[in-house]
């Protein structure tokens, strides 16, 4: 695997290596050795799979606050994905910048998001599939979002919005959430 660090510290685009011959290809995409020697979670408590059905949908952004703060590994299992992180911990150089990744099945990449970093995405292509495995379980009382159209922050969407959540409308803007310790 190549870890390549984000602007967003402790964040990571993570790329297989891919080996191939006349039967396909095989890539490793987590090893709790080379994970563990990056400083990242080696523990995953939930797996998810999240199914959009439109171009344009967006879900997020999302975060759990502490005790239940969250690192998640993301993943585009089918369809093609515009991956967003922003930096939401009290006390970091980056407070509320962002950044992303496009996320396809043919790049094969993930995205490692930090404790502290809220994340979301928006659909390139229609019905697109993403994995998503997190450090610790879900827990509703735990749970935030920060505003996706939050002109302070200012993430540059690459599409119109065709589905949105009603929760996630109503997020609060950055300078409305308390930062998260982590």
């Amino acid at each position: 695997m190549i870890f390549s660090a984000l602007p967003i510290s402790g964040a990571y685009r993570i790329d297989p290596e891919k080996i191939g011959d006349d039967r396909g290809s095989f890539a490793r995409i987590f090893c709790t050795e080379e994970f563990s020697a990056h400083g990242l979670a080696t523990s995953w408590a939930q797996m998810n799979v999240s199914h959009s059905a439109r171009v344009g949908t967006l879900r997020g952004l999302h975060f759990q606050r502490p005790p239940a703060a969250e690192a998640k590994l993301v993943r585009c299992l089918k369809g093609a994905m515009f991956d967003v992180l922003v930096d939401l911990r009290s006390g970091s150089s980056g407070f509320g910048q962002w950044t992303s990744v496009e996320l396809t099945p043919e790049n094969g990449a993930m995205v490692y998001v930090p404790e502290g970093v809220a994340h979301g995405f928006q659909t390139l292509l229609p019905d697109t599939e993403v994995l998503y495995c997190h450090s610790v379980p879900y827990q509703r009382e735990h749970e935030g979002g920060l505003r996706f159209d939050d002109e302070s922050v200012g993430v540059a969407w690459p599409l119109p919005v065709s589905t949105l959540s009603e929760r996630d409308k109503t997020h609060p803007g950055l300078h409305d959430l308390d930062p998260l310790t982590t």
